[in-house]
């Protein structure tokens, strides 16, 4: 059972990188780019995180949801300035460089969506 969790997370995170890759590279929009590429990216984090702890945390989907809040908080004190990663177009693209009140709103929806697909998968393998 847990074995099959673990691939159907796997295979989750693996859809949903793609989609993530295909946003950052090819999607440069006012809405799907910023919104629902941050509502996917903490949905992308709880199925990583299930993929190595499929079961006995329950509150992973608010763990994750504290951790990218850190991390947009990092770039409200631009974070990649503090520790010189400016010129790093990776380090910056993935920390980030512009803080907002709706990514945060962003990554809730996403905190909501990943525990609303714990609960499924739960019930189904």
């Amino acid at each position: 059972m847990i074995k099959t969790r673990r691939l159907l997370h796997a295979s989750i995170f693996c859809v949903l990188l793609a989609v993530e890759i295909y946003i950052a590279l090819f999607v440069h929009d006012s809405f799907v780019r910023p919104y629902i590429g941050d509502l996917l990216v903490t949905l992308l984090l709880c199925c990583f995180c299930r993929i190595i702890l499929p079961a006995g945390i329950r509150t992973l989907p608010l763990w994750v949801f504290l951790f990218a809040a850190c991390i947009e908080f990092g770039q409200y004190f631009d974070m990649v300035a503090l520790l010189g990663f400016e010129n790093n177009r990776f380090l910056s693209t993935v920390l980030g460089r512009t803080f907002s009140w709706y990514d945060l709103l962003c990554y809730a929806f996403g905190r909501a969506a990943g525990f609303a697909l714990y609960h499924i998968i739960s019930t189904r393998a």
